[in-house]
């Protein structure tokens, strides 16, 4: 029976939906967990120093893939010890930028995988922001210094937040104290709105981020609909775990037979707009009714 070996950087509590996605992607394939393929986990518990040991820990088992559904950190470690093992990753930003593959259409080596290209919405969610809010002189930027994209992110976020005659603030942190601290210098600073990138390691600690986004009265955009779900403001970004998904059926594929060298890396096509309306009443906010109409779902 052949293994595939899954990296995550946060906890199997925080990636449950990711993993089912990835076996949903799996069994479309053809192959379902302990009937025809073995799956082995690895979660870093949001610590990402511990990757590479969990990746060698996944080479030493000689499984057939390693996959790193939603985990770049994951897929680079994995990279940097093998060249013979299959690699499939499932990432939120650029992977040529990060040294993944030579190119998107040519990928090169031992791995590929899937990209919702996450790292360039932000122009796009601080455009939502700003029309939400168009008197917000700041916008600020919740993100850890272990973000693969965090320069990116960075970049965008000063560059959008130029045209439209604003500023934008970055508050780096990942620790529950680190967070803590961000959100009391958010208020320090008078941001009038954050956009919170796809970081699995904030997404670990989403309960705590929308409870102090709550008690702030601060509106958020994230780039996933799982926070509006949850009860953040606004989501614009891919469709919930299609990557996951996506990462999946190549891992099938790649078993079937095919080298990963041969499949191109695969980009995300759509992306869902998500308002909470609830949270808008909460924290006292009016949302224009141009917004509601273009939105996939409002939330009551």
């Amino acid at each position: 029976m052949p293994v595939v070996g899954i990296l995550r950087a946060d906890t199997a509590a925080a990636g449950a939906n990711v993993i089912a996605a990835f076996r949903k992607g799996l069994s479309e394939m053809g192959f379902v967990e302990d009937r025809n393929v073995a799956i082995e986990l690895r979660w870093a518990e949001n610590d990402r120093d511990r990757m590479s040991d969990l990746a060698a820990d996944l080479i030493r088992r000689k499984v057939d893939i390693i996959a790193a559904p939603g985990s770049a950190v994951g897929a680079l470690a994995a990279k940097a010890l093998t060249t013979t093992i299959p690699i499939v990753f499932a990432t939120g930003g650029d992977p040529v930028e990060l040294g993944l593959v030579e190119s998107l259409s040519r990928p090169g080596g031992n791995v590929t995988g899937f990209t919702d290209m996450n790292s360039d919405l932000t122009p796009k969610q601080f455009g939502l922001l700003h029309e939400l809010l168009p008197e917000a002189a700041r916008i600020g930027v919740l993100v850890t210094r272990s973000y693969p994209w965090v320069d990116h992110v960075t970049k965008d976020a000063r560059s959008a937040a130029a045209a439209m005659g604003r500023q934008a603030e970055i508050f780096l942190a990942g620790t529950d104290r680190e967070i803590e601290a961000a959100f009391a210098e958010i208020g320090q600073r008078r941001v009038n709105a954050v956009m919170v990138p796809d970081d699995v390691v904030l997404v670990g600690r989403r309960t705590q981020i929308l409870t102090l986004f709550a008690r702030y009265g601060l509106p958020a955009i994230y780039s996933n609909r799982a926070w509006a779900d949850a009860g953040g403001l606004l989501s614009y970004g891919p469709l919930t775990n299609d990557q996951s998904r996506q990462a999946g059926i190549y891992a099938g594929r790649i078993l079937k037979g095919e080298k990963p060298s041969d499949l191109p890396v695969a980009r995300a096509t759509k992306f869902e707009f998500v308002i909470n309306l609830a949270t808008a009443h909460a924290i006292d906010v009016t949302v224009p009714p141009t917004m509601l109409a273009r939105a996939d779902e409002v939330i009551e």
